[in-house]
C-alpha cells in the first residue's frame, strides 16, 4: 500500500539531473504548495503556510521533466507521498517526499506546447513486440484532421496560409465528431 498525492505548486529551484546506481535518469526538485484562502473580514485574497515537498521524478518521465520544467513555473504533480524523519545534531524533522508518477505544467497560469518524444533505447527494447502492432495504430490515434505545420509553435503565428489550414481543420474535425 501507499499514499498517493496530487499536489499544485510552484517549483523552487531548476530541476537536478542524477542518476540511480543503474544510471538512470533521475529528476529532483522541490515543489512549495501554499494555502490560499479568502479572509472575508479583510475581503481578499490571503497566503497560508506553504508545504515544501521534495518530488523525484524516474526514468522517461524524469527525462522530460528536465527538459521541460524551470525554476518558478506551477505545476501538477501526482504521485506516491513517504514521510521520512530525519536528525542531525542541532536539530530533527520530517521530510515529505513524493515519487511522482505524472507531472505537467497548471495551465491556470499559462500555456504550455507539447512535443511528443521519441522513446528511448531501454523503453524501446522493452517494448519492441508490440512497437510492430501498435505503431499505426498509435500514431492514428496521435493524428489531428487536416494538415497540421511542422512545428506547432507556427500555429500560433497568424498567415494565410495557416488560417486556411486552420479553417480547413475544423471544417474535418467537426464532420467527424459522433456527437
Amino acid at each position: 500500500m501507499s499514499d498517493h498525492i496530487t499536489l499544485v505548486g510552484n517549483i523552487v529551484g531548476d530541476p537536478e539531473e542524477r542518476s540511480t546506481r543503474t544510471g538512470e535518469a533521475i529528476a529532483a526538485f522541490r515543489l512549495a504548495v501554499s494555502e490560499r484562502r479568502f479572509d472575508r473580514e479583510r475581503g481578499q485574497w490571503v497566503d497560508g503556510h506553504t508545504n515544501y515537498y521534495g518530488v523525484s521524478v524516474f526514468g522517461e518521465l524524469g527525462r522530460n521533466a528536465l527538459a521541460s520544467l524551470r525554476k518558478g513555473e506551477r505545476v501538477i504533480v501526482a504521485g506516491r507521498l513517504r514521510l521520512r524523519e530525519w536528525e542531525t545534531e542541532a536539530k530533527r524533522g520530517v521530510s515529505a517526499d513524493v515519487t511522482a508518477d505524472a507531472v505537467g505544467h497548471d495551465l491556470r497560469w499559462g500555456v504550455s506546447s507539447f512535443a511528443r518524444g521519441a522513446r528511448s533505447q531501454s523503453s524501446a527494447a522493452r517494448g519492441a513486440d508490440d512497437d510492430a502492432t501498435t505503431a499505426e495504430s498509435s500514431d492514428e490515434a496521435w493524428a489531428v484532421p487536416g494538415a497540421a505545420p511542422e512545428d506547432p509553435r507556427a500555429a500560433l503565428t497568424p498567415t494565410a496560409d495557416a488560417d486556411d489550414r486552420e479553417a480547413s481543420a475544423l471544417v474535418e474535425a467537426a464532420d467527424s465528431t459522433p456527437f
